[in-house]
């Protein structure tokens, strides 16, 4: 049987401690001994830039992309966009960032040496408001709404967070945001912003049956009043 090896570990300002592991080929991520992330099954990951990317109208789109993980949304955003994109990603530990530019780089095919990308290792609350407007925001940097594992994160599933990136986008654009569960609070949240929205489940296993993760897809074209 294998073991795991432990690759790197991290310490949030806050304390929090950052593992990545390896056993075989399976890679983790655990934050305070949870899973964070691992390249165990990448389907949700995978989809929520691909369902994100065809929405966008845009030969030249500007991209947000917040969480790096292990690269694969960023993977499949840069298949899905023009020589043209720019897509700039915002992860908060730079440890992270480093383990995507060493061991973790083939997972998904070396995406951080690709000319149309940026990286950011700030707040992705701070980018969302400094850097905009954007053609698209994904948001895959906690394990959803319900499971918020970095603090200052939790106001992007509040109605100030949301009207924040909903300022932050160009007209028509497309915010997709990944949850590991179905969050009926935030559904609600985004019934009373009177945005256009859906939840779409992507099965992890076979198609139409659980376990499944959610994508949350949203066009604030409607603006909600202040």
């Amino acid at each position: 049987m294998n073991i795991w090896t432990e690759l790197g570990r991290a310490k949030t300002a806050s304390g929090d401690t950052i593992i990545l592991r390896q056993r075989g080929e399976l890679f983790d991520i655990r934050f305070n001994g949870w899973e964070l992330m691992s390249n165990r099954n990448v389907a949700s990951e995978t989809a929520l830039a691909q369902m994100v990317c065809r929405r966008i109208d845009r030969a030249a789109p500007k991209i947000l992309i917040g969480g790096l993980g292990m690269g694969y949304t960023l993977r499949a955003a840069l298949d899905a966009v023009g020589a043209g994109a720019t897509v700039i990603v915002c992860e908060l530990l730079k440890e992270i960032v480093a383990w995507n530019e060493g061991v973790l780089s083939s997972l998904a095919g070396h995406p951080l040496g690709d000319e149309r990308v940026t990286v950011l290792t700030k707040n992705v609350v701070d980018v969302i408001e400094q850097s905009g407007p954007f053609d698209a925001i994904m948001l895959d940097t906690d394990n959803g709404p319900d499971c918020v594992v970095h603090e200052p994160n939790q106001i992007l599933y509040t109605k100030a967070g949301l009207l924040r990136i909903s300022r932050a986008l160009r007209d028509s654009a497309i915010v997709g945001i990944w949850s590991a569960t179905k969050s009926q609070k935030f559904e609600d949240l985004l019934d009373s912003l009177d945005w256009d929205w859906q939840q779409i489940q992507i099965s992890l296993g076979t198609p139409g049956e659980e376990p499944f993760h959610i994508i949350y897809l949203a066009d604030p074209s409607a603006r909600a009043k202040t």
